[in-house]
């Protein structure tokens, strides 16, 4: 999963900018009325945003690792109480 910090947000950004021109043509194919061309562009735009954020990728396991491990050894103030 995409951390939610400002590389995060850039990745989501990212992945928005091919989205959202795939959804608007699903939409603009639906107001057509080409309905199964429009409804497969909005899923295919809904998948795209969806794997981005909840797909585990190779690149992601080495950092949930690391902030595990983080977890583990340093206690923040809030943890301590």
């Amino acid at each position: 999963m995409t951390g939610t910090g400002i590389l995060g947000t850039i990745q989501l950004a990212a992945t928005l900018v091919f989205a959202l021109p795939v959804g608007l043509l699903g939409l603009q194919f639906l107001l057509d009325g080409r309905i199964l061309a429009g409804v497969g562009f909005v899923v295919v735009a809904v998948l795209m945003v969806a794997l981005e954020e909840y797909l585990t990728t190779p690149t992601d396991v080495p950092t949930s690792i690391a902030e595990r491990a983080v977890g583990k050894v340093a206690k923040t103030p809030d943890d301590e109480e």
